[in-house]
């Protein structure tokens, strides 16, 4: 059954849908109509070709048939879930699987629709599925991205953990930012208070580590005059001056467990009474937190409350560490020169391609804030426009990372391969090529190919290489 096409719902304009189908003829059906509809639309017949897919672009909804040949439907939707789980997926099914589609709607599974759909049906469950998932994590043409605008990534992590965190920041349910120092937590939180309807209101940022104990409870709610003996005023505290929009805890692990309760307090009554005072003071403020820590083991040793911790951690969203997005390394590595060249009053066009290689492999612990401490140095040492590898190795101080091609790294292997078996067998061809399931002069071919001489590993001293002689007596 079709409409006409003033007739069917309203759609995303651009949303990008990926279609999956054994079937040449519905494939093109379905790419027909869903181009037309306004969506733009990627066609392929078989489940890994969507998976090569998903790694390359990053579509907002899978529509796919369940019976596909090598991997099925169900087991598509399992592999998206595992990388993508916020990814809405529709299935169509003929009438033999429709237990099979029923089951996977309970596992997560937007919707199914069985065979032969209705047209106007399955545009209003794809306009519904992509009205409760998230925005494209490649923005199309004309999308407003100033609110990421500090966060600069091509990375697929970073791009799908963006995504969430944009459809996040449409609520206010408390988030919780997971990464190891340096990820750029804090560039996250302000991200998300720019995409929220709080954006018009105060940002206010706090690390919880950083305060001493005596003081941090003032600092968050405030206190009275005389409350204490340098209270020579009333003073704000954090909660009412981020009041209308967002509180970032950061380091909330750090926080002591006598703070922690009446943190949790303040979150269930919307309230702080300033230290000294009498009376609470209502306040509307959105939570985000932040922590290197392990949340859950400190809950375990009994350092965090885990009623609070729930409290926090309504969503959470993990920043990858630098060294899991190497190739953003580029382009923050660039992006921090130009604004530091500015600072330094220096004309710098970039980076020399060895020194940009350095860059790539180095190790990172530091993550984004190591970077840029990197950058910084050499932009403020460099006495030419384009920095060269020996600055950027100073500035590390770290050796770089080896990246070999494949055939080095096949290379290398066969190499310690045969070392390992002329050790093994004390140098003795005849039992390293039986160990090998190699015949002797294919053996010895490979052995003069790494120019290996089965003497030097023998315990009883050098023999020449391929001594017939000695040969047969260890042979």
């Amino acid at each position: 059954m079709t409409t006409p096409d003033d007739a069917l719902p309203a759609v995303q304009h651009g949303a990008r849908l990926l279609v999956v189908d054994d079937d040449p003829d519905m494939l093109r059906l379905l790419s027909l109509r869903l181009t037309g509809a306004g969506y733009q639309v990627t066609a392929v017949s078989s489940a890994e070709s969507a998976l090569n897919q998903l790694e390359v672009e990053h579509p907002q909804l899978v529509l796919s048939d369940v019976r596909l040949p090598g991997r099925d439907g169900l087991q598509l939707f399992d592999e998206i879930r595992k990388n993508h789980p916020t990814l809405p997926v529709i299935l169509l099914t003929a009438h033999g699987t429709i237990p099979d589609a029923v089951e996977a709607t309970s596992r997560g599974v937007f919707t199914y629709l069985t065979k032969p759909y209705d047209a106007r049906e399955l545009l209003e469950k794809i306009a519904q599925a992509l009205a409760l998932g998230a925005p494209a994590s490649a923005p199309a043409k004309g999308t407003d991205e100033r609110w990421r605008t500090e966060i600069v990534s091509r990375s697929n992590r970073m791009a799908e953990m963006l995504a969430e965190a944009r459809m996040v920041a449409k609520s206010d349910a408390s988030v919780l930012l997971r990464g190891d120092s340096g990820t750029g937590k804090e560039l996250l939180a302000r991200a998300i208070h720019r995409a929220s309807a709080r954006a018009a209101k105060p940002f206010v940022a706090v690390n919880c580590g950083a305060i001493p104990e005596a003081l941090l409870e003032s600092e968050l709610f405030g206190h009275m005059k005389g409350a204490f003996t340098d209270a020579v005023a009333n003073h704000k505290g954090l909660f009412q001056q981020a009041d209308g929009g967002t509180l970032l805890l950061d380091e909330i692990g750090d926080m002591p467990p006598a703070l922690q309760v009446k943190l949790l307090r303040v979150l269930q009554e919307h309230a702080v009474r300033p230290v000294g005072g009498s009376q609470s003071i209502q306040v509307d403020v959105r939570i985000i937190s932040a922590t290197h820590r392990d949340l859950d083991a400190a809950m375990e040793a009994g350092q965090f409350r885990e009623d609070l911790y729930y409290r926090l951690n309504v969503v959470t969203l993990h920043l990858p560490p630098l060294s899991d997005r190497r190739e953003d390394i580029p382009l923050l590595a660039n992006h921090f020169l130009q604004r530091l060249a500015g600072k330094y009053g220096k004309r710098l066009s970039g980076f020399a391609p060895e020194a940009l290689k350095a860059l790539a492999t180095a190790p990172w612990p530091g993550n984004v804030r190591q970077l840029f401490n990197v950058v910084e140095q050499v932009c403020a040492l460099s006495t030419s426009p384009l920095i060269p590898l020996a600055l950027v190795q100073r500035a590390l101080r770290v050796p770089t990372v080896e990246v070999q091609t494949y055939a080095q790294a096949k290379q290398r292997f066969e190499r310690d391969y045969l070392v390992g078996l002329l050790k093994l067998t004390d140098g003795n061809v005849a039992d390293a090529a039986r160990l090998a399931d190699r015949n002797r002069t294919e053996f010895y071919r490979l052995l003069q190919k790494h120019e290996l001489t089965p003497g030097t590993f023998k315990s009883d001293g050098p023999a020449a290489f391929g001594d017939p002689v000695a040969d047969e007596r260890h042979g």
